[in-house]
This record gives structure tokens, C-alpha cells and sequence, in this order.
């Protein structure tokens, strides 16, 4: 197996496995990203968004991918990275690919002095749930994920209240 930085020809593979996880947490219908998007992203003047890519058997075909960018913990003064998806195509599960994703951004952590890695996961993905815990993660019990988007965003901007 081999993990390495995403590369501008992988843009059209990793945007496919973004649309399988979409799919697979039943929100494929949320899945906007265009392959011209995820390039900015990835690639343009001002890079803010990073990846990482899989590749099993000693070919070059890309099944899984992880997606992430830097955040900041104002408590501990560091950055740190927020893993926005992790996947690994059904058919490649198993293999240790995701796990070497996941230790392939926690060194990334500790190369950088950065002082955590943390992600969202749904209630419900019971097997994502136990493989972050048997990497050693805790979930946050305490603290609730809020979103402002789709209408509420623009409303909620434009209210001078």
C-alpha cells in the first residue's frame, strides 16, 4: 500500500470517492464540489485545503483519500488538523489503507508541532466509531457540532438586528 500527498491528476479520482462517501452517509444529493472546485482547493494561489491518497496492489489506482485543512486551538496555541473525510472504497477496506491515512495525518501533527488531529464522525457509522476508537481517539461528549448554511447563512449574515 502507499499513502502520498494528493497530485493534480488525482483530482478526478478523489472527487469520485468524495461522492461514494457522500452516498454512503446517504447526502450524495449535498455532494456540489465540482473537479474545477477541489483544484482550487487543492492546487490554487492560496492552498486550503490538503490531501492525502491510497493506492493498493502497487498500481496506481487511487482508493482512498483523506481531506483535510488546518485549524487553530487558541487554548493550547498551536495549529492542528481537521480531517474532513476519510474513505476508502468498499472494496479496499481491510487492507489497512484508512489506518495508514489516518497515522499518515497524526504524524503530520507531530512533524509540524501541531497538538491534535480531530474529525466529525455521524452517530450512527458504528464501523468508522470503533475503528477511531482502536486508533486510541476519544469522541468529544461534550461538545455539539453547529452549522449555518444553505438559506440560514445569507439570512442570518444580512440580520443587522
Amino acid at each position: 500500500m502507499t499513502v502520498r500527498p494528493v497530485r493534480p491528476d488525482d483530482v478526478p479520482a478523489v472527487l469520485g470517492l468524495v461522492r461514494e462517501l457522500a452516498a454512503y452517509e446517504k447526502a450524495e444529493h449535498e455532494a456540489l464540489m465540482t473537479a474545477d472546485q477541489l483544484h482550487t482547493a487543492l492546487f490554487g494561489d492560496s492552498p486550503a485545503l490538503f490531501g492525502h491518497v491510497a493506492t493498493a496492489d502497487g498500481s496506481e489506482q487511487v482508493v482512498g483519500v483523506a481531506l483535510w485543512f488546518l485549524n487553530f486551538s487558541t487554548w493550547r496555541g498551536t495549529h492542528g488538523i481537521h480531517l474532513e473525510d476519510l474513505y476508502v472504497s468498499p472494496g479496499s477496506r481491510g487492507s489497512g489503507l484508512g489506518r495508514e491515512l489516518l497515522r499518515t495525518l497524526a504524524q503530520e501533527c507531530v512533524d509540524r508541532g501541531f497538538s491534535r488531529l480531530e474529525w466529525s464522525v455521524l452517530d450512527w457509522n458504528t464501523p468508522s466509531i470503533e475503528f477511531y476508537r482502536a486508533a486510541g481517539a476519544v469522541p468529544m461528549e461534550d461538545w455539539t457540532v453547529f452549522r449555518l448554511t444553505d438559506d440560514a447563512l445569507p439570512r442570518f449574515a444580512a440580520d443587522r438586528r
